[in-house]
């Protein structure tokens, strides 16, 4: 039988400005370990640290855009847009528009700080 998910978990977000995290599907919503899938809501101006995770994340932008630093440049995604980060890279999420960005994030595996690896 499926199984409906009601609401999505609010999660606190690293980075400078509040980030709204709602997780549908994850390890702390479904208990999920393979996959996870969250709405984020950023706003203008938010920064995350940078990271090296051990996951693949695919990201789709919905509204706004979502800038990705690495280490061999930045690239910029604009709604109706999507990135997918690889394992091992380093990456860095922000959003320095003037709307923010609104983005579903869906990681392999699941999402985990400790298998993020934040920088300092």
């Amino acid at each position: 039988m499926p199984t409906l998910i009601e609401a999505p978990a609010v999660i606190e977000a690293a980075g400078n400005r509040p980030k709204r995290i709602e997780e549908y599907a994850g390890r702390v919503r479904t208990e999920h370990d393979a996959v996870s899938v969250a709405r984020m809501v950023a706003p203008s101006g938010w920064v995350e640290p940078g990271q090296r995770p051990e996951f693949e994340e695919i990201t789709v932008v919905l509204r706004g855009s979502l800038r990705v630093e690495h280490e061999a440049g930045v690239i910029d995604v604009n709604a109706g847009q999507a990135i997918v980060t690889h394992p091992g890279e380093w990456v860095r999420y922000s959003t320095p528009g003037p709307e923010g960005a609104e983005y579903i994030a869906v990681c392999l595996p699941a999402f985990s700080p400790r298998t993020a690896h934040r920088d300092p």
